[in-house]
């Protein structure tokens, strides 16, 4: 899998939040552990109304399209220099327009990706993210980036801890069924809006056939619960839906249909959940990671 289908990708991977002066600003993350920050978010700053706006006017500026280019170029291999030139040439004119989806497409661009559904709209990479907020303003900048750093320092302590087995377990066969959907199920030359529909399905799938509903139901039930239905899930609901990825990365090989694989993966969440209901194991673990949340909850009340 390449750099462009992992970030396409980014919504089966995890979602955090900062909220700077009063303003919740989602951030995804890629299988590479790079973030990527709402850039619709960030624009609320200026006009909650109309953010999509605001992006489209900071992406008019030929500093802005100088930027982005360069970084494309630093870190994306398969960007298309020729079609940047063309834009950065007509950038500023009054004439001149750019959105991130015409962006996207025209350059093969991966520093910025456009999600659709909830919890969508534009998101870039974090150097890309700070420039956008440097742009609105350089006092929320520092903001931004303070708010920011304060969660990876929060993340960089919890990775020391067994806590993080919750995210390890959840991508151990993350790989294996993202390549079995890409090679079996998305045909050439389809969109990244509609690859993304086709891997957010196929994680419902595996939702519905361990949890028993889709992330948006499950959602729908617990508002007020901090993060999405796997980041609330057992070590042993993980350590099932980690092997319901491999079996069905192996079924979309065999082109079973989604009916049958839902059937199929609905039977094997039921056995090993009862397996492994009383591993002793996976029980330390739980504690463990009950215990550290635990401590961290008391911290904070002091």
């Amino acid at each position: 899998m390449n750099k462009k289908d992992e970030i396409a990708n980014n919504n089966l991977i995890y979602k955090e939040s900062i909220v700077v002066n009063n303003l919740p600003i989602n951030i995804i993350s890629n299988d590479n552990e790079n973030d990527f920050i709402s850039l619709t978010d960030l624009a609320k700053y200026k006009n909650a109304e109309f953010p999509k706006d605001v992006i489209k006017n900071w992406m008019r500026s030929r500093a802005t399209i100088e930027f982005l280019g360069l970084w494309e170029m630093m870190h994306n291999p398969n960007f298309r220099p020729d079609d940047f030139d063309k834009y950065k040439n007509a950038a500023g004119e009054h004439s001149f327009v750019m959105t991130p989806q015409k962006w996207i497409e025209s350059t093969n661009a991966i520093g910025i990706v456009s999600r659709s559904g909830n919890g969508g709209g534009t998101y870039a990479h974090k150097d890309i993210a700070f420039e956008f907020a440097s742009w609105l303003s350089p006092e929320f900048k520092l903001y931004v980036i303070t708010d920011y750093q304060r969660l990876k320092n929060d993340e960089s302590n919890k990775l020391s801890s067994t806590w993080n087995i919750k995210r390890v377990i959840s991508k151990t066969n993350y790989r294996l069924q993202t390549d079995a959907i890409k090679n079996n199920l998305i045909p050439e030359n389809v969109s990244i809006q509609h690859q993304s529909i086709t891997y957010a399905n196929e994680a419902d799938l595996l939702n519905v056939a361990l949890f028993g509903k889709t992330a948006r139901e499950w959602k729908k039930e617990n508002p007020k619960a901090k993060g999405n239905i796997r980041d609330n899930a057992t070590i042993t609901q993980l350590t099932v839906l980690s092997n319901l990825e491999s079996f069905n990365a192996q079924y979309i090989k065999e082109g079973i249909s989604s009916k049958e694989r839902l059937i199929k993966l609905n039977q094997i969440a039921i056995e090993q959940l009862s397996i492994f209901k009383n591993n002793t194991n996976l029980l330390k673990l739980e504690r463990e990671k009950n215990q550290k949340l635990l401590n961290s909850k008391n911290e904070n009340n002091k």
